[in-house]
């Protein structure tokens, strides 16, 4: 379903870096544990952590405990409030990747589905101008999935017709 809270988006953006590599899955399923570990996705909060925040992140068991993909999330909360700071919001950023509505697919079995697109790449290559990283056009793709930029379900899903 199409997001547009900022808060959310910071979320997915934190969590889709943080599945690099990993099954969705056991992201999910640590999803609570990260909640409570990054201040609720805070990207305000995120943004100001130091060492010994990032220390204790790193001895917490409920998440990915992954120095690079930690450091990411750090980065990315400050590349996202720059992002805030020349847009207004980030969902204004973010949907005019895509002109402002969901990209609406076609797609009749799992396998046609890409990894990515043509759109994911340009979305990694401004991200990471921008200062974002673990943001590779593959995670894109899902980041994009994930918070309805463009809708994938197959035809026959009954959530295809619903966000038509």
């Amino acid at each position: 379903m199409p997001l547009h809270d900022d808060h959310r988006l910071f979320e997915f953006i934190v969590l889709e870096g943080a599945q690099a590599g990993l099954s969705w899955d056991t992201i999910l399923r640590k999803r609570d544990a990260y909640r409570a570990a990054f201040d609720d996705f805070d990207p305000a909060i995120v943004a100001r952590y130091n060492e010994r925040k990032v220390a204790r992140l790193l001895g917490d068991t409920g998440i990915v405990r992954n120095r690079l993909k930690i450091a990411s999330a750090i980065q990315n909360a400050r590349a996202f409030l720059k992002v805030v700071e020349e847009f207004k919001t980030f969902d204004q950023y973010l949907w005019q990747l895509v002109g402002g509505a969901p990209k609406r697919n076609a797609w009749k079995a799992m396998r046609d589905v890409p990894a990515e697109t043509a759109e994911a790449l340009a979305m990694s290559k401004d991200l990471r101008k921008r200062g974002f990283n673990f943001v590779g056009p593959t995670i894109c793709y899902a980041f994009m999935q994930a918070v309805g930029m463009v809708n994938d379900h197959l035809v026959d899903c009954f959530r295809y017709r619903e966000i038509r």
